[in-house]
This record gives C-alpha cells, sequence and structure tokens, in this order.
C-alpha cells in the first residue's frame, strides 16, 4: 500500500483499480476545468495509465476522503535513466485549502521518495523530478514551489483547424527539390520495419541534442512509451529524407497520434514529436513533414492538428506554426526537481 503521511484523519491512500476509472476520468477533467477553463480527458488513456501497459512504469496511488470519494491520484513515471515524471492531480472542489494543501504535500513527498528507489533500481546517484502546471494554475504551482521544485519552462499548447479541402491535391504544397517524406515501411503483417523505427528515433534524439533538458531515451523506452498510448498508430510514423551530395539519407521525423472527438464529434491528430536534424535544416523539412500530417488529418476527416512547442525555442518553432495556421489554445510550465541519494 502507498505510504502517504500527513493526510487527514479518515483518508485512505490505495493503489487505484480498474473500477476507478470513471472517477479518476472526472477528477482531472475538473482539475483542467478550475486551470484553464476547459476539460477534456481520454478515459482509454487513464485506463491505460491504471491497469493497462502504462501502469508498467509507474507507481501510482489515489485516495479517498472519509465518505469514500476520490480527491487525489498522483503518478510517478520512470521514463529513462535520471528521469522521473510526477503527475499530482488534486480535487479541484469539495475540499477546504488546508486539506487540499495537506494531500498535495504528501503526494509530492511520496514522488520524492518514489524517486529515489526508481533511481537506486537504475544504480543511479539521483534523479530529475519533473512535473508541471497550467501557467494559471497558481494553486498548483504554489505546491511545486513548496516541494522544492522550480519552474524552467513555459509551452505553448497550439492548434490548428484543419479543413476537408485540404485533403485535395494541390491545396497543400509539396516538399522542396531534394526533400521527400514517407510513412515507416510496413512488413506484410502490417508491423512497421525496425529500421526505420530506430531511424526515427535516431532523429529525434539527434535533432533535440541541443534544445532545452535534452536527455537520452533509449529505443526500447522510446517505443514502450509511445505505444502506451490508445492514440498511437503506426501509420502516424513519417520519415523526410533528403538529398545530401547524391545520396538519400533520412533528415528528420514526425511522430503523431489520434485525439479523442472532440464535442462535434470529430477526431483530431496530434504531433507528438517533431524533429529535423542539423544536416538537413534550412531545406523546408519541418514544413514539408507538418503539410504531410496536416493533408493526412484531412484524408481521415480529423478536424485539427495539435502540438506543443517551447516558448523559449532556439529555432523560432513557435513563429513557423503560426505562418501555418495555428494558435495558442493555453499554456503548461515545467517545473524540475534535482533528487539525490545522499
Amino acid at each position: 500500500m502507498p505510504d502517504l503521511t500527513g493526510m487527514p484523519s479518515g483518508w485512505v491512500a490505495r493503489v487505484p483499480r480498474r473500477e476507478d476509472v470513471a472517477a479518476l476520468v472526472t477528477l482531472v477533467q475538473a482539475h483542467q476545468e478550475m486551470a484553464k477553463g476547459s476539460g477534456s480527458v481520454d478515459s482509454d488513456s487513464v485506463e491505460s495509465t491504471v491497469a493497462g501497459t502504462g501502469s508498467w512504469t509507474r507507481h501510482q496511488a489515489l485516495v479517498t476522503d472519509g465518505e469514500g470519494t476520490v480527491v487525489g491520484w498522483v503518478r510517478i513515471h520512470d521514463r529513462a535513466a535520471g528521469r522521473t515524471m510526477v503527475e499530482v492531480t488534486v480535487a479541484a472542489d469539495g475540499l477546504d485549502d488546508g486539506d487540499a494543501d495537506r494531500l498535495a504535500g504528501a503526494f509530492f513527498a511520496w514522488a520524492s521518495e518514489a524517486g529515489r528507489v526508481i533511481a537506486a533500481g537504475r544504480d543511479l546517484p539521483g534523479t530529475q523530478l519533473d512535473s508541471g502546471a497550467y501557467a494559471d494554475d497558481s494553486r498548483q504551482r504554489r505546491w511545486l514551489d513548496a516541494a522544492g521544485y522550480r519552474q524552467t519552462r513555459t509551452w505553448l499548447q497550439m492548434s490548428r483547424p484543419v479543413t476537408p479541402r485540404e485533403a485535395e491535391e494541390g491545396v497543400l504544397p509539396g516538399p522542396r527539390e531534394g526533400v521527400g517524406i514517407r510513412r515507416v515501411a510496413k512488413h506484410d503483417n502490417g508491423l512497421p520495419v525496425a529500421a526505420d523505427l530506430q531511424t526515427v528515433h535516431r532523429m529525434l534524439e539527434e535533432s533535440f541534442a541541443d534544445h532545452f533538458n535534452s536527455y537520452r531515451e533509449s529505443f526500447p523506452e522510446f517505443l514502450s512509451r509511445l505505444r502506451e498510448d490508445p492514440g498511437h498508430r503506426w501509420d502516424h510514423w513519417w520519415i523526410a529524407e533528403v538529398d545530401v551530395d547524391g545520396e538519400t539519407v533520412p533528415g528528420g521525423a514526425l511522430v503523431a497520434t489520434i485525439l479523442q472527438p472532440d464535442a462535434s464529434g470529430a477526431s483530431g491528430s496530434y504531433v507528438d514529436y517533431i524533429g529535423v536534424h542539423r544536416l538537413a535544416r534550412g531545406r523546408g523539412v519541418a514544413k514539408a513533414l507538418l503539410h504531410t500530417v496536416i493533408r493526412d488529418a484531412a484524408e481521415r476527416g480529423h478536424n485539427r492538428v495539435g502540438l506543443e512547442v517551447d516558448d523559449d525555442s532556439p529555432t523560432g518553432a513557435d513563429g513557423l506554426y503560426l505562418s501555418m495556421g495555428w494558435a495558442t489554445s493555453y499554456r503548461t510550465e515545467s517545473w524540475h526537481r534535482d533528487l539525490t541519494l545522499d
């Protein structure tokens, strides 16, 4: 059982079960509505975290009050060597400020202990605890500060509408000369070719090497984590190829997932990763990849493409997205704490 201390009398901590999924969806959605004015929670993603493949790499606990109502949920994800993700959700209403503060404090303290266990299990001297908050969520930001985290970055959560016409030939520009975009290749049984998956991983790792807080994620970790997402589809992985001195070589990659239907009933596409290798920069590779995912979304009847971009991006990516029709829906923040075993 989770060892959470400092909670109000009568509250109980336990590991979440599959039958808790509906209550956890309600908990997270209420928090989103309070923090950013709207909420949209994928129940399949919650179920994966609680009782599916996403649960395999996570330590987690939920807390119920004296009446058995779920009032909080904490998830600690052993994402990669030296990187531990921490997600804390406390009920947006129904709790007085003192009880909410005590619960959040207990969650972040337990996350620290879980981080130490994870680091020790990897034979590391410590780990970075990586958490976050919506930029307008003063409550979550206060809890993070009290737990010893520091705000390190702001991210723009952007969305672009997609129209059916963008599926038509010639509406969106094609790649420049010397640039090609293709999906990862598949075997006859429908599974992707390993060499292409490895190429996508290498392109992304090398593309982000000079970006904020970059760290190495092994190929098995990368593959396992992305497959945890219920929106994952192999046919949403693309490779950019460029001509260099008469030789065709990989120059970038894009990995997207499917977003759950919005209020209109239409699904969307989400750009999880887009990376352009240094050797291919300045050749319109990013635009070509983005036009590809827009066209693909239109062909599937999706009505939007979402993505996240660093508000201080050294590549000026936010300007590119704005010029291509994306607009910021809301902002989030990264908060980090360096944890050592000493």
